[in-house]
């Protein structure tokens, strides 16, 4: 069962397409490997039960000659915050202990109905708010890179489920970078898309949406594999219409042009650079075209607080002045501080969130791709303080969001799909992301990049 856990998504479908494994058995893999790795804590509800009897479901079928779906038989995860029918969704928080939805969120609905199988909802901070996964109602849930720096978040029981074998695939969300940190923190390959192109119909305000569904896995095929399952339009959500066609591909031949962002207003770790560098003159070397750009994507971080904190404290003032013991103390003091925002503020962080997208137009007019980091430093130690500021390469680099994460939650807000895939690793074996943008709807071309920069051989992708 170890070497089942273990075999890509693209793998385990051919395997069981050709019956070599059945689906009852890479749920079995999947569950021990859950149970074998506990105290990694990368799960909140473990549906086995049901996983089983969906697995024997899907194995009759194929016995009886029906032809095998997509996904049939593979083990996913989907975090905590996305709805899963019959199966409990906390928002990693106490304040909803309990919950069990009577739908699937349409990715969920999806991935399903694709024959992939639910094995467990992954850990996440509460709500989402803070880029490490720990909170008071579930603990702290571990980097199987190394248990002394953090796994990343929101999304962080989405990367050790995938990075340990845990099942090959998983649904994140993202709301500031909550897939693409993780990724990069633990070695795996994270997706958000563009807006709209995998419908989450969650957001209390989905025209102000900057929050996305998406895959997480450890390869870019298995990446792929789940967002062709789940991508495609959805009439209730507003950014989620029919757009014309699948959009470009690379082919051969192509020279793509890259336009390199190694910093953007920030300071940078050494390694990371180096690591970045290094990806870039491997791109070189397969015909791409890298040509640095500047772009101040750290100025944005004002205007991603003012719509951050204001829609935690619209959601969730009530609860905190009711029940403050159920809530983390770091989600309390980042919804009190959506107090000191005005209307006026709000419309302002619009302006800026405007501003910005017709810079990475600009941009990307000009390019077909924006290549940066992941993230300013590999994954932190763990037990800082989420609020508080960092230091990079022996200097004060400022707060969290700004100074480690500046190059991801722009692309929230402007909605261009972007993707972390692992480039390299620190001196102490710490994974470093690279970090691809392109434009609206041209998902598939990015996951076509990633494919040809991914790195093949050098164990940054295999279960740990």
């Amino acid at each position: 069962m170890t070497d089942i856990a273990d075999l890509t998504a693209v793998a385990l479908a051919e395997a069981i397409r050709t019956r070599t494994v059945s689906p009852v058995e890479a749920v079995e893999a999947a569950l021990a490997r859950i149970a074998a790795g506990a105290d990694l804590n990368a799960f909140m509800a473990i549906p086995a039960a049901r996983a089983r009897a969906e697995a024997r479901a899907a194995e009759a079928r194929l016995k009886a000659g029906e032809p095998a779906r997509p996904l049939e038989g593979i083990p996913f995860s989907v975090k905590d915050l996305t709805l899963t029918e019959g199966v409990e969704t906390s928002q990693g928080s106490a304040l909803f202990a309990g919950t069990i939805p009577r739908a699937d969120a349409v990715a969920v609905a999806r991935a399903r109905a694709a024959g992939a199988i639910l094995i467990g909802k992954t850990t996440t901070p509460e709500f989402g708010h803070k880029p490490f996964t720990e909170g008071p109602h579930f603990g702290r849930t571990l980097n199987p890179r190394s248990r002394a720096h953090t796994c990343g978040g929101s999304s962080g029981g989405a990367a050790v489920a995938v990075a340990t074998g845990m099942g090959p695939l998983a649904l994140g969300t993202d709301g500031g970078g909550s897939i693409r940190i993780p990724a990069s923190c633990c070695g795996v390959v994270g997706l958000k898309a563009t807006l709209g192109a995998i419908p989450n119909l969650q957001a209390p305000d989905l025209f102000g949406a900057n929050s996305y569904v998406g895959p997480m896995a450890r390869t870019v095929a298995d990446t792929r594999l789940l967002f062709e399952a789940i991508a495609g339009p959805d009439r209730r959500d507003p950014y989620g219409q029919s757009v014309p066609g699948p959009g470009p591909r690379l082919a051969a031949g192509d020279r793509p042009r890259l336009a390199l962002l190694m910093r953007c207003g920030n300071l940078l770790d050494p390694e990371v650079e180096d690591a970045v560098d290094a990806a870039m003159r491997r791109a070189e070397g397969l015909g791409f075209v890298v040509e640095p750009i500047e772009l101040d994507l750290a100025a944005l971080e004002p205007a991603f607080l003012v719509f951050l904190r204001s829609l935690l404290l619209a959601r969730l003032g009530r609860a905190a002045a009711a029940t403050p013991e159920k809530l983390d103390p770091t989600l309390l003091a980042t919804i009190e501080a959506g107090r000191a925002y005005s209307a006026a503020d709000l419309a302002e962080a619009q302006f800026a969130r405007t501003a910005t997208f017709e810079a990475v137009q600009s941009i990307l007019a000009r390019f077909d791709a924006i290549a940066s980091p992941t993230l300013s430093a590999p994954a932190l130690p763990v037990g800082l303080d989420p609020l508080g500021r960092i230091a990079i390469d022996g200097r004060d680099a400022g707060t969290i969001r700004g100074a480690w994460y500046p190059y991801t939650y722009p692309f929230n807000l402007t909605g261009h799909p972007a993707i972390s895939i692992p480039c390299g690793r620190s001196k102490d074996s710490l994974p470093i992301g690279l970090q691809l943008v392109a434009a609206w709807h041209h998902d598939r071309y990015l996951l076509d990049l990633a494919a040809a920069l991914e790195e093949d051989g050098a164990g940054i992708c295999a279960p740990v």
